[in-house]
């Protein structure tokens, strides 16, 4: 790709010339001559040069032939340092991305190996979901308990919220969780720069979605990811209906919505409990979308505030970007995340089914 060679061969050039900025200057000092005698006999101007016979022969036409070959130099070098120069932007610019990313897995990485242990919570390098020490306070006793706090997956984060979001939640945290301020504008360790690079990182491991032939044609850089020529299709779209499947075979009556609802632990990047049921992400679940971190989907407050179910399946897909309003006197803060890139029509529709009949 000549985006990425033209450093090479920009390399191989200065090798070339300095080569032979090396081999003239050997060979000129082996050539003088060691002038011997007085320092009048010595001095460059008391020699004889060359007659008119010999500057006005070969030395000028070895002159002449120089300068064509420098003329030629710049004549094609110029267009071509200009074609060249798109390529030449686009590989610094990927050189640039891969050495975020490389500083961003740097900072992911275990505290032993002197990250900020990112992937101690969520699941390794590969972000795919884990664990995390917590401590809760029962709000009627006051008693306070150790828990284990299931993480969320990260390898789908930018499927469910934007890079601006991704960007807050790195900063100043998710209150009532494991999830402390990391960037410097919410008070924790992380610089500007540090957030910026993670973020590079995070977005070199999202999955890619199933129905994109190549790699090629996964659009990293869009927001959310899509596949080019069309709508972004599910991703682990296989693993969801597995797990699906098995709450369906645990839990024999219930519906698909209910299922969707209320996955396990192991799928809990996708679970709606995990935000509207107290106690689910840390294993001890209360009263089914009583609210948590996201508000109270009992009593039929959901159908007060989308008395509409269109407007609830619309909102569930695109979640609540930043004062961007919903429902009934509804304005998203852009914490709701949108799920139309990790679950079907029919999978938003079975929940928003099973929600309103709460």
């Amino acid at each position: 790709m000549i985006a990425l060679n033209t450093s090479a061969v920009a390399w191989v050039l200065f090798a070339l010339i300095s080569i032979g900025w090396v081999s003239y200057f050997v060979l000129n000092q082996l050539s003088a001559r060691r002038e011997l005698g007085s320092e009048v006999e010595m001095a460059p101007n008391r020699k004889p040069y060359y007659d008119d016979e010999v500057l006005e022969g070969r030395r000028l036409e070895r002159m002449q032939i120089l300068g064509v070959l420098l003329l030629i130099t710049v004549v094609v070098g110029l267009p071509m340092a200009w074609a060249f120069e798109p390529s030449r932007q686009a590989g610094a610019k990927a050189g640039m991305t891969e050495r975020f990313r490389w500083w961003g897995e740097e900072l992911f990485k275990p505290t032993a190996e002197l990250g900020f242990n990112c992937s101690g919570c969520h699941g390794g390098m590969k972000a795919t979901g884990g664990q995390a020490p917590y401590a809760v306070t029962d709000p009627k006793t006051g008693e306070v308990k150790s828990v284990t706090w299931y993480a969320p997956a990260l390898n789908t984060v930018f499927y469910r919220f934007s890079e601006e979001e991704v960007r807050f939640i790195l900063n100043y945290g998710r209150p009532f969780s494991p999830m402390s301020a990391w960037g410097s504008p919410g008070g924790g360790p992380m610089t500007v720069q540090n957030i910026e690079t993670l973020l590079v990182y995070l977005k070199s491991i999202q999955v890619q979605p199933e129905g994109c032939l190549t790699t090629d044609n996964f659009v990293k850089d869009a927001d959310p990811f899509v596949c080019d020529g069309g709508t972004v299709p599910q991703t682990n779209k296989t693993d969801i209906q597995s797990a699906v499947d098995a709450y369906l075979t645990q839990h024999p009556g219930a519906s698909e919505g209910e299922a969707l609802f209320n996955l396990d632990l192991a799928s809990g990047a996708y679970s709606c409990a995990r935000c509207h049921t107290p106690g689910w992400s840390y294993g001890s679940p209360g009263v089914t979308a009583q609210g948590a971190f996201g508000w109270n989907l009992t009593g039929g407050a959901t159908n007060a505030h989308f008395p509409n179910e269109q407007d609830m399946i619309t909102f569930i897909k695109n979640g609540s970007a930043n004062g961007k309003k919903y429902g009934v006197q509804g304005q998203g803060s852009g914490r709701m995340p949108a799920f139309g890139h990790l679950l079907t029509d029919e999978q938003i529709k079975a929940i928003v089914e099973y929600v309103r009949g709460l």
